[in-house]
């Protein structure tokens, strides 16, 4: 049987969310790694200009990121072990990286700048 689709039922803000997290969580100028091992310390968030932000060569409408900024958000993805929150920082687990929310292409649209 294949595994079930979002089986911590996240709802689409938290699934946002977490889908940025982890492309931050591979990018070095957001980034770099925890001290447990698989983990990810965020160092800073982006801050949109205008309707969109830059994550590497992606592009992500502001719309799609409100949840980077949303406590309650940043709570029920902790809650289900998928980040933690250390101000001024944040540690996505190996669990959140590992995560598929299956919005990856539908949120990140690549940059035509060449």
């Amino acid at each position: 049987m294949p595994p079930k689709h979002n089986p911590l039922g996240l709802n689409t803000l938290q699934l946002k969310t977490l889908t940025l997290l982890q492309v931050l969580a591979r990018l070095a100028d957001y980034s770099r790694p925890g001290e447990d091992d698989g983990t990810i310390v965020l160092t800073r968030l982006p801050y949109p200009h205008g309707d969109h932000f830059h994550l590497g060569a992606a592009i992500v409408a502001s719309r799609d990121a409100t949840g980077l900024r949303n406590p309650a958000v940043w709570a029920a993805l902790e809650r289900k072990g998928l980040v933690r929150s250390t101000p001024p920082t944040a540690v996505v687990t190996t669990r959140g990286l590992d995560y598929d929310t299956g919005l990856r292409n539908k949120i990140l649209h690549q940059a035509d700048h060449g």
